[in-house]
């Protein structure tokens, strides 16, 4: 387990999660999968058992816990064989909101949000800018007490089933910003209300996504739901992208320990010239090396997930995070790989859920940051490198 529980009621959110992915078990994602559909009914269930609503404050509505129940719950989804990609947007975009959006917003939006209403959607990622976040293009000018946004967003993912979506716009110029990161505002806008102003064409990827490129005109943003300060939302989105990049760490420690999980098994029962598979150093070893490897992670990754409850400081829990998202993609593609290895031909037979799990496993080598920008994060900023960018 990466969650060390420090109550019931932590317990019971755990047991609770796992109850629900029995039923929710590996024939239905396979399905699903195949199918390319969204699984709106696991999604139902995980909201009316509250699940979904645990990082809203309890006189919201909500279970007032911390990110690390979150990270526990995406795990535990992953390592029962499911695909918590569908909802870890659930809880990233909350804790923004719980951290950055006002009593305004909590008042207007948060019993809803406590009681099934889903935000799910962050639109962020533009087609010519990637990572480079203070390029963006989409354009929110103040007209009255609106906003009125125009723009193009990629690779944004469930928008066809949320309530909620979260819009990054500059409301100043790039050019005429002070600091490049300044002039950056963040909009919730309640697509319950109609979708006037946005329009959406489904991008087909390798794994089963559901992720829509958008193009906004002429959408109207009241100026009370602006998440935070106006022109400063790259900074709120900071703490976002740590709490992301834990969540995306503990889905992936799921994915590793399910392959784990699954070679070790066949190995016991493969029997190959007289003998399980499993007494040959060739299979034990690769499969005891990336055992070894997750171990490791974990401890590292509990401790950097312990100083992010505690609240410390935003650039020390950055490269935990960082640190821990960057293994993490590492250690479960290898321990695909591995599982891969060890059944075979069976492997790439489309029932054993193995090449599905290593097609959604290798998502997170390239999103939400590639590999390669950490280490550049962790050249430039723990190794004091100079900056490539």
């Amino acid at each position: 387990m990466i969650l060390d529980l420090k109550n019931e009621e932590e317990g019971l959110v755990v047991s609770t999660t796992e109850e629900l992915m029995r039923k929710y078990d590996e024939k239905y994602w396979l399905e699903k999968d195949i199918r390319r559909e969204f699984p709106v009914e696991f999604l139902n269930d995980f909201m009316n058992l509250g699940l979904g609503s645990i990082l809203i404050p309890k006189e919201y509505g909500g279970g007032g816990m911390k990110i690390s129940t979150a990270c526990h719950i995406l795990y535990k989804i992953n390592a029962m064989g499911g695909n918590a990609y569908f909802v870890h947007g659930q809880y990233y975009n909350t804790a923004l909101l719980v951290k950055h959006a006002g009593k305004r917003i909590m008042e207007k939006y948060f019993k809803e949000l406590g009681n099934n209403a889903k935000v799910l959607s962050m639109a962020l990622t533009e087609p010519e800018v990637g990572s480079d976040t203070t390029k963006i293009k989409t354009f929110a000018e103040k007209v009255g007490d609106k906003y009125v946004i125009k723009g193009r967003k990629i690779f944004i993912s469930r928008v066809k089933y949320t309530d909620f979506m979260i819009i990054v716009a500059r409301t100043t110029p790039y050019e005429k910003a002070e600091k490049k990161s300044d002039g950056i505002t963040l909009f919730l806008v309640d697509l319950r209300e109609g979708k006037e102003g946005i329009e959406m064409r489904e991008i087909k990827t390798m794994s089963n996504t559901n992720a829509y490129e958008i193009f906004i005109d002429g959408l109207r943003v009241p100026e009370e739901n602006v998440i935070g300060e106006v022109g400063k939302g790259f900074y709120h989105l900071l703490d976002l992208l740590n709490a992301e990049r834990f969540m995306i760490s503990a889905e992936l420690i799921g994915n590793a320990e399910w392959f784990i999980n699954k070679a070790v098994d066949y190995a016991k029962q493969r029997v190959v010239f007289g003998k399980p598979i499993g007494s040959y150093q060739g299979v034990q070893f690769p499969i005891a090396k990336v055992y070894a490897e997750l171990s490791s992670l974990i401890s590292f990754f509990k401790e950097g997930l312990k100083l992010l409850d505690e609240g410390n400081d935003t650039e020390l829990v950055g490269n935990y995070a960082n640190i821990s998202k960057y293994l993490a993609s590492e250690i479960a593609w290898e321990a695909g790989n591995v599982a891969m290895d060890v059944f075979g031909g069976y492997g790439y037979a489309i029932e054993t859920g193995i090449e599905r799990k290593l097609r959604e496993t290798r998502l997170y080598k390239v999103a939400p940051i590639t590999q390669n920008l950490i280490l550049a994060y962790i050249a430039h900023h723990i190794l004091g490198l100079p900056r490539s960018y």
